[in-house]
């Protein structure tokens, strides 16, 4: 089976040139029906236009002057409506809704109408080929007014083409009728794409709620039941998994021939990240670190190898699972496995277990298996200092917000922007109502418990509408805190809390390198993580013998093929900028 894999993989590489798809390493939340009336609150936004004159003044002056969009809006409304369009992440749930017609876009709708008189259709974007989707919806000129993206090299290539709109001047000049989203969003995640030299704003970006990343589970139920305490090292680490695999018959029984004691996907770049990060060099530069940053899979950081050739030699143990790379993004092949007991330990999203209500790993493990089985959290991938040198993402590592030029309603669609960044908004999005969705408990904190029916989500914390938010955001921020535990349905609080306090221990933000456009990524995105991902698959499935000729080979093709010039003119433009200085402000 492996020698079939590796010359699939091979046989990859040759056809990359011919088609690329993009990958990010989301996750994969909740599903959701359809839409009855709801006891949704309506959101809380300010008058959006200046109508009172000042005694002894000039009333038309005063009203222009306090009024940016020169009396197009009449107390925060168009006289005539306007109809926007926008986009929304079809995830393909089991059992879920229609993205673009169920319960929470017709709130959202309702709300919209009522307030700006502005009417919302939702165009649905598969979410797991959404670089590939967009760029055809942008090519054939049918892209919804408000479009997102995990991927700016797509927004750029298109801005240079004339086809995004400069949104600098609807921030500026509108700010004062947006104070959702300038209170949500603040400067830093508004001008994080602003350009340094010539002042273009092509996207802005969501923002992180929770900054959380990855985290490492483990079969807690196993090591209980091979005397093992869980692991805090890298060599302990491979004890467990090498215990797991020798016991494969007291573990599984019947069904030892499944027995998967580590599972990575094909997006090894994410699913092995701490491990990576940790042979990558702590006291790293930020210059070193931004030249070789284009790709968040830290494929040509300097240690990478030494990482994945640390795989390599797990995968020809056996201690991986055999066929890691045939599955893509969407397939549940691993999910499933993971749901059915059958594997030892995974890395993936801090909280991924836990999610997707009654449909978690956890809760489907538990039903399966038995309710003593459980994934917990370890954190045992050390670096050179002993600490474990986690490269977080910013509150800026979201989603890029962008309206293609086809946008003729660019106003209607700001106070979009602001609409959904209402705090009110945002949390009822996020919770439902009360006793439907959630609970409260007796401190004020907020459950989620299971939903029926029209009330499912199909995203977690419905992030697919709630563009400006990702992650838990209520209200109150102590509330908040207090809620996160008890945001999963039937899941332990204590799992929560651990996993929250692990991925948070050793971090490293990321910082905001704003140099300019980068005109050799334009167009890169989707082709190069298509590369990235056979560079690594093929390393971690060859023979051992043939690790650095594989890898060596797959680097060169690589950088050949755009990532050498990304590095040059990014190093390029960082001494253009920086002069000789290799770190940024803290």
């Amino acid at each position: 089976m492996k020698k079939k894999l590796l010359s699939v993989l091979l046989a990859g590489c040759m056809v990359l040139s011919l088609a690329a798809c993009g990958n990010d390493g989301g996750s994969t939340p909740d599903a959701g029906q359809t839409q009855p009336e709801t006891q949704a609150p309506a959101a809380d936004t300010t008058d959006n236009a200046a109508t009172d004159t000042t005694e002894g003044g000039d009333a038309s002056e005063a009203d222009a002057a306090a009024d940016p969009t020169n009396g197009e809006l009449v107390d925060g409304k168009f006289a005539e409506t306007r109809k926007i369009t926008v986009e929304v992440y079809d995830r393909g749930n089991d059992g879920g809704s229609d993205p673009t017609n169920n319960k929470y876009t017709q709130y959202i709708k309702d709300q919209m109408l009522a307030l700006h008189n502005v009417e919302v259709e939702f165009v649905a974007v598969p979410r797991w080929t959404e670089v590939e989707q967009i760029n055809n919806l942008l090519a054939a000129g049918d892209a919804p007014d408000i479009c997102l993206t995990y991927d700016y090299p797509t927004v750029q290539t298109y801005a240079n083409m004339g086809g995004v709109l400069d949104l600098s001047s609807y921030v500026d000049d509108y700010k004062d009728i947006l104070p959702n989203l300038w209170n949500w969003l603040g400067e830093t995640n508004i001008y994080w794409d602003k350009d340094p030299v010539n002042g273009t704003l092509w996207a802005i970006e969501g923002k992180r709620a929770v900054t959380n990343r990855i985290n490492t589970f483990v079969r807690k139920d196993w090591l209980d039941k091979l005397g093992l305490e869980e692991p805090t090292t890298r060599q302990e680490f491979y004890e467990m998994i090498v215990a797991f695999r020798d016991n494969a018959d007291t573990l599984l029984g019947a069904d030892a021939d499944k027995m998967i004691p580590y599972s990575v996907s094909f997006d090894v770049g994410w699913r092995a990240a701490l491990l990576i990060e940790s042979f990558i060099d702590p006291d790293i530069s930020d210059y070193d670190y931004y030249i070789n940053g284009f790709d968040d899979r830290a494929l040509t950081q300097p240690g990478t190898k030494e990482a994945v050739r640390l795989l390599n030699q797990w995968y020809n143990e056996g201690l991986l699972w055999d066929d890691f790379a045939l599955y893509s993004s969407g397939d549940s092949t691993e999910d499933d496995m993971i749901k059915a007991g059958y594997v030892g330990a995974f890395m993936h999203n801090w909280d991924y277990p836990y999610r997707d209500g009654e449909n978690s790993i956890q809760t489907n493990l538990e039903r399966i298996v038995g309710p003593d089985a459980k994934f917990v959290v370890v954190d045992c991938f050390e670096d050179t200092k002993g600490g474990h040198n986690k490269f977080i993402t910013s509150s800026a590592g979201d989603r890029k917000i962008f309206f293609p030029t086809t946008n003729d309603e660019p106003l209607a669609s700001m106070l979009y922007l602001d609409f959904i960044s209402t705090p009110e908004v945002i949390e009822y999005l996020q919770i439902g109502d009360e006793g439907v969705t959630h609970n409260k408990l007796d401190d004020g904190a907020v459950e989620i418990i299971a939903a029926t029916g029209d009330d499912i989500q199909n995203s977690g914390f419905n992030i697919d509408y709630t563009i400006t938010c990702n992650g838990l955001h209520l209200t109150d921020e102590d509330l908040t805190l207090k809620s996160m535990a008890h945001s999963y349905s039937g899941i332990d609080p204590a799992l929560v809390e651990v996993a929250h306090e692990v991925c948070n221990t050793d971090t490293r933000p990321a910082k905001n390198v704003n140099v300019g456009a980068i005109a050799a990524e334009e167009g890169q995105g989707p082709t190069l993580a298509s590369k990235r991902d056979v560079v690594y698959d093929t390393a971690v499935a060859a023979p051992v013998d043939s690790f650095d000729q594989v890898w060596d080979a797959g680097i060169a093709d690589y950088l050949s093929s755009g990532g050498q010039a990304i590095i040059d003119e990014r190093t390029e433009k960082w001494k253009a900028t920086f002069g000789d200085a290799t770190q940024l402000p803290e």
